[in-house]
């Protein structure tokens, strides 16, 4: 599974019930892990798994070696016979962004329960939770895990009512995608930007300081020295998000941590395919070269640990 696609939020299910029932869960919420997963995504796999492996492994040699020559065709952009970091990194995004898209659209058809091509709120509460659930806005509870669900129920909801832009019954193909995945979607960014602002900036100045970065930790005076994950937080903080060294984070500077995007991901990877595989020292790489060694550059992100061989997609134009 490629690292750069997002897994959906699974909670499990809340139990038997009734699709037309509603639920305000005061014995069950979710367990902490559970509730992680909702706001992280599940755990995203960087190294290949067996059976990603062994997909490719299955072609024979000659049509193995064709399709990925047409795929090393297509990332290369300039056809001068090369791939650079810059068209590596390119072709990784936007095989991220294909399978992103392509599992939501698979999810869509789960989620519409009635098959008429729209996935309403209480369809998306159903196929979620088994039953639809609702909580009152204004009525926190007195249980941290439940309050903690709430909170992240009614943030879903907003983003699914953000997401519906004609203001339907419920969410096209389209809006779906914009709702699972509004980092690809223009029409969200405000929205996520205003949300990440009502979490995180606490004395509502319209930015994101460094303490309210860093959240509820508190500094040691006793300690000699921060601990490790503070530094490396403060380290994001002053080079990858602060761009005009102000110290606070504005919209735009809060726009790559709150909705982070893949070019990080993918020009890393980019970097250690030609650092593992350029045998002459020119920083890119020939069909030759990877050729050389096929094995590392089909159990890597390029071709998404092999998957992009038994897609289309990426290498029929070609052939």
């Amino acid at each position: 599974m490629g690292a750069g696609r997002r897994g959906t939020r699974s909670l499990g299910v809340l139990g038997p019930g009734k699709p037309e029932e509603i639920a305000r869960p005061k014995s069950w919420i979710p367990s902490t892990p559970q509730i992680m997963e909702v706001m992280l995504g599940p755990p995203v796999c960087r190294f290949p798994l067996k059976e990603d492996v062994d997909e490719y492994v299955k072609l024979g040699h000659e049509e193995q070696q064709k399709r990925l020559q047409a795929i090393i065709k297509k990332i290369d952009l300039d056809s001068d016979g090369f791939l650079t970091e810059s068209e590596l990194s390119s072709w990784i995004q936007m095989s991220f962004k294909h399978y992103a898209m392509q599992e939501a659209k698979q999810q869509f058809v789960e989620y519409d329960k009635n098959s008429d091509d729209t996935v309403t709120w209480d369809e998306y509460n159903i196929q979620m939770y088994d039953r639809v659930i609702d909580f009152d806005e204004n009525t926190a509870l007195d249980d941290a895990e439940e309050e903690s669900f709430r909170k992240l129920h009614l943030k879903d909801k907003k983003r699914f009512e953000k997401a519906n832009q004609d203001s339907g019954p419920g969410l096209s193909l389209e809006e779906f995608i914009a709702f699972e995945h509004p980092e690809e979607v223009d029409y969200m960014t405000e929205f996520v930007i205003q949300e990440a602002l009502e979490e995180h900036d606490k004395n509502g100045d319209g930015f994101v300081s460094l303490e309210e970065f860093l959240g509820d930790y508190r500094w040691d005076p006793t300690a000699n020295e921060d601990p490790e994950w503070i530094l490396v937080e403060k380290d994001r903080f002053v080079n990858d998000y602060d761009k005009d060294n102000d110290g606070r984070l504005d919209p735009q500077e809060l726009l790559p941590w709150v909705v982070p995007n893949n070019q990080g991901i993918a020009q890393e990877e980019a970097l250690h395919l030609i650092d593992e595989m350029d045998l002459n020292g020119d920083k890119k790489l020939s069909e030759e070269e990877i050729l050389e060694n096929p094995d590392l550059f089909l159990t890597s992100e390029a071709t998404d640990y092999g998957r992009q061989l038994h897609d289309d997609y990426f290498y029929h134009d070609e052939l």
